[in-house]
């Protein structure tokens, strides 16, 4: 019989072949000293009768240990040294032993490591405030310039803006006045004007962030932007752009509100908003200018370039090298033997890049912006301007650009191309506000124009688009002059515009046949509102072809403003409409201030008063509650009233002055009843001057009044 003594079973080859083909599948999750053989296979041995195998399923297995005896193996295999495991065997407790002689690094499992990203951004953020922090402690403007440029990525520099404005609110007025002296420094020089609007942006998007840890953040931040408007790093038309994309219910909004009708349509405002911080980086400007004029005196003595150049480098503010051009300049117009030594300085100063391209650019701007003024002194002035400027772009020191290389033919091609796109675009505004009724709107419109100087034309379109409608349209027309009177029309500009309408009142007649009595209508309607003086009438009568149609209808509308009733009649020739609201107006007002002196709920009365929806007439509600203040001895809780109204926007400067202006003009007859009115309006001008209410033409007037008196 054939023994199978040293040769595997059958049985033995299959599990052999199964093993491995697991052994395969298996082998990237398995530890590398796992059995792969099972139990069964045993090397097998005869016996003493006659060589049975222990191979059959029912053979038992035995192991022998070193001290000579019989042990059995433990179920599964892994019986210990000298064993095998089972099938396939897994070790949950396997660890790899860097001291075997077998160890294999690749064995090792892998590890993912996070590695951080850095954020050029949060980057940027970082080192930014330390300039701002530097800049605050050293006040020098050239370091945190020349820090901001070293530091790259100009494309968040508009995070710089937002940053420093927001750190400098928190802060006192110094700090303020600095971060704005450093935004009008970097401004074309470092930060470009795109970014400095996107600055703003950001910040105004912030203020809802802002009022929670700065109360006053609305007011302040308000500022910061008439500041920036100011000084010239954003144009005017950026506030009503930034209007419409805000959500009206946010401070953002409140902040442009605030910036454009407390700060920016009050009288000398550009003055006051300089000196809004105290003045003290003024009185350092001021001392610079000075310092300047006396480098530039004693080089007129002496002729030498070199030192000249030296004592400007000396001086440490390389952005504000456009006053050393400008008053150069000015010196050189002011005499002809000094001439010749002004373009020697500045040549020699663009050489070696003490004064750079856009100071240069910049101070020949602010001088020809300034040529119509310095021409009272200078008859010359602007004449040897146009000689000085061809020098300069040829010495190559004063860029190209700056000259408009059409002449003036084409200028004036620019300008009418200018007017006749004005005309064209007035004439739709004033048709979408004849279907909407919105003032407010109409404003932003005009103001997107960016063409005050067209203001009279606006005027006779208006009025002339109205004449051939119907009542509703002219009323409309009327409000809308005394809206526009109040936020953008300067009396001479409404002057100017009568005086086109009436020049030309001949040819109106041929397609509106009593378009001479509507024009009176007007024309009275106007004085009526105080848009114009009654003296006003004499002086556009005085502008006009004498015995004219023009001169008929002044005459005509002199005599409907001293008829008697003429107030209450004017305000209604066009069938009641606004003018009877304006008469409703003054009753909710008077209605609306008792029932404020009843709840004191500050809150209330404002909401009362912006529902109104006439704020062309706000005057008459700081009118009524100073006569009510003296009358009823609430002093307090009229001037908070006051205060809440201004801070707000609700009532302008330009409506608090005027309300101001009618109680002065009424003192005399509110004396007779009550004899402190005099007093009490003192006291009240008092506490307006100290919160800006009034403007200072306003005041100048009444302390001429004091001399006089």
């Amino acid at each position: 019989m054939a023994s199978n003594e040293g040769f595997l079973t059958d049985e033995q080859r299959e599990m052999m072949k199964v093993a491995t083909e697991n052994a395969v599948n298996h082998s990237t999750s398995q530890k590398p000293h796992s059995s792969l053989l099972s139990e069964h296979m045993h090397k097998p041995s005869a016996t003493a009768g006659g060589g049975k195998a222990y191979g059959g399923s029912n053979a038992v297995k035995h192991r022998r240990s070193h001290a000579g005896k019989s042990v059995r193996a433990k179920k599964d295999g892994c019986g210990g040294k000298g064993t095998w495991g089972k099938l396939i065997d897994i070790d949950a407790d396997y660890h790899i032993d860097r001291n075997d002689p077998n160890y294999d690094s690749g064995e090792e499992p892998f590890e993912l490591v996070g590695a951080t990203v850095s954020d050029p951004l949060d980057d940027y953020k970082k080192a930014v405030a330390s300039i701002i922090e530097e800049y605050f402690s050293t006040g020098d403007v050239d370091v945190a310039a020349a820090d901001l440029i070293e530091l790259g990525s100009s494309e968040y520099h508009p995070y710089f803006i937002k940053r420093l404005v927001s750190v400098s609110m928190d802060r006192h007025d110094k700090e303020k006045e600095m971060a704005s002296v450093l935004l009008s420094s970097l401004y074309t020089d470092v930060i470009n004007p795109n970014h400095i609007r996107d600055g703003f942006v950001l910040l105004l998007e912030s203020a809802d962030d802002f009022v929670v840890d700065i109360p006053d953040a609305v007011n302040v931040l308000a500022l910061f932007l008439a500041r920036a408007v100011v000084d010239d790093i954003l144009p005017p038309a950026f506030l009503p752009r930034a209007s419409k994309a805000l959500p009206v219910s946010s401070k953002g909004y409140q902040v442009v509100q605030t910036a454009e009708k407390s700060y920016l349509s009050a009288a000398h405002h550009a003055e006051l908003v300089e000196r809004r911080w105290g003045g003290m980086t003024r009185t350092s400007v001021e001392e610079v200018k000075k310092k300047i004029a006396d480098i530039l005196k004693e080089y007129m003595e002496t002729g030498d370039a070199y030192e000249a150049c030296r004592c400007i480098r000396e001086l440490g503010v390389s952005f504000f090298h456009h006053e050393v051009v400008k008053r150069a300049l000015i010196s050189g117009m002011e005499s002809d033997a000094a001439e010749p030594l002004v373009l020697i300085l500045l040549k020699e100063a663009a050489s070696e890049n003490l004064i750079s391209s856009s100071q240069m650019v910049k101070g020949f701007s602010r001088l020809r912006e300034s040529l119509d003024d310095l021409a009272l002194d200078i008859p010359s002035a602007k004449s040897k301007f146009d000689l000085i400027v061809p020098k300069a772009i040829s010495g190559g020191w004063l860029d190209g650009s700056f000259s408009d290389p059409s002449g003036e033919s084409g200028r004036r091609e620019m300008e009418d191309e200018k007017l006749k796109r004005f005309k064209e675009e007035v004439v739709t505004i004033i048709h979408e506000y004849f279907n909407s009724d919105d003032i407010p709107e109409l404003i932003r419109s005009l103001e997107d124009l960016g063409a005050p100087e067209y203001n009279p034309i606006f005027l006779k379109k208006l009025v002339t688009l109205a004449l051939d409608r119907k009542n509703r349209e002219k009323e409309m027309a009327s409000v809308l002059l005394s809206s526009l009177h109040i936020e953008m029309f300067t009396t001479e500009d409404v002057a100017d515009g009568f005086v086109m309408l009436l020049e030309s009142a001949e040819d109106t007649a041929l397609d509106i046949l009593d378009a001479s009595n509507e024009l009176a209508l007007f024309l009275a309607r106007a004085v009526i509102d105080d848009v114009l003086a009654p003296y006003s009438l004499e002086e556009i009568s005085s502008r006009l072809v004498p015995n004219s149609s023009g001169t008929e209808t002044v005459k005509m509308a002199r005599s409907l403003i001293f008829a008697r009733h003429a107030g209450e009649r004017l305000l209604r020739c066009w069938g009641g409409g606004t003018g009877w609201a304006v008469e409703d107006a003054k009753d909710k007002i008077l209605n609306l201030l008792e029932e404020y002196e009843s709840s004191g709920l500050v809150s209330e009365a404002c909401k009362c008063i912006r529902e109104l929806g006439m704020p062309f007439f706000n005057h008459e509600v700081v009118k009524k509650a100073l006569v009510m203040a003296m009358e009823k001895k609430k002093d307090k809780i009229v001037v908070e009233l006051l205060q809440e109204s201004f801070g707000e926007g609700l009532i302008t400067i330009n409506q608090m002055t005027k309300g101001f202006t009618r109680v002065k003009d009424g003192l005399e007859d509110l004396a007779l009843d009550m004899p402190n009115a005099k007093e009490k309006f003192s006291e009240y001008v008092e506490h307006a001057k100290k919160n800006g209410w009034v403007s200072s033409s306003f005041l100048t007037s009444l302390a001429e009044d004091a001399k006089l008196g």
